[in-house]
Parts: structure tokens; sequence; C-alpha cells
């Protein structure tokens, strides 16, 4: 079971890790600070497994990887948005963070209800309401790729991007 961290709509990548925490690469040091100006309580409160679900546009703004890394090394399973800004959700994949979208399940869902995910069917179950929902699993290429730990461990494996 996953709690869920409820956003609005167009969050962008200096609310999810605000600009003066992007001096160091150093995942731990960014997962501190990880949406601390919205959810102050964030970084303290997650736990492993958590989701984070957003409205439209998640992830606008500055196209660096420093976003989904402070998500992702808070321990947070996926991503589920109604929409995703395209420079996050491709470095979501890059790094290994599963992102999915499924308008549904954010309009029905709210913050702190339970929740499990399916990455591999994309089902998404509310186990607070009950209500089952469908996003689009993810691309088997990229399912790879996240299940790698990211695009580099994937071509280090593989050898490869086919």
């Amino acid at each position: 079971m996953s709690r869920i961290w409820k956003l609005g709509d167009n969050i962008n990548t200096d609310v999810i890790i605000p600009g003066r925490y992007n001096v160091t690469t150093d995942r731990t040091q960014l997962a501190k600070h990880c949406l601390c100006e919205i959810l102050p309580q964030f970084a303290q409160e997650v736990q492993p497994g958590d989701v984070v679900m957003a409205g439209h546009n998640f992830g606008c703004g500055s196209s660096r990887e420093h976003a989904p890394a402070a998500i992702q090394a808070n321990g947070v399973k996926v991503v589920i948005a109604r929409s995703f800004a395209r420079i996050f959700y491709r470095n979501a994949v890059n790094i290994g963070l599963p992102v999915l979208v499924c308008e549904e399940a954010v309009l029905a869902s709210d913050d702190g209800q339970e929740i499990d995910v399916d990455l591999e069917t994309g089902q998404i179950r509310n186990l607070t309401t009950g209500q089952v929902f469908q996003a689009q699993p993810l691309d088997p290429f990229v399912a790879r790729i996240v299940e790698a730990g990211g695009i580099i461990n994937y071509i280090k494996r593989e050898g490869t991007l086919r």
C-alpha cells in the first residue's frame, strides 16, 4: 500500500526542487528539499513506495534532471498526473522514475488516500474508495529502462538502446 501525495496543475520544476538547492547532484541532499515550499512536511513524512499525483502539466519549467531525481530519491514509486511537461517526462524515464498518465485516477483521488499501482499493467487501485482505474501501461522499452534504474544503467546492461 502507498499513500497519495496530491498536487495541483502546473507544478513546475522550481516548485519540485527550488533553484537554490540545485547546486548539487547529491540525491540525498535534493531529497531533503523536495516540494519544500508547497509541502514542507513531504521529505520528512514520505515513505518508500508512496505515490505523487498531480494535475495537468506536471514538471513544467526548466529541463534539469534535479526535479525527478529529488522525487525518486524520496522513494516515490510513481508519479501519476493528468499530463506531464514533455521534458520532465523524458527526464523521469531517463533516471528510471515511472510516470503514468491517468486523468480519471487523479480526479477521483485525494491526498492521503491509500493506493496500489501495478506498473506492469497500468492498473491503479484506490484502496480507500475501492475504485479501479486503468492508465496506459509503460511502453515496453520505457519499462525496461525504468526496471534497469535509468537509461545509463540500461545501456551498461544491454550495451545498446535497442
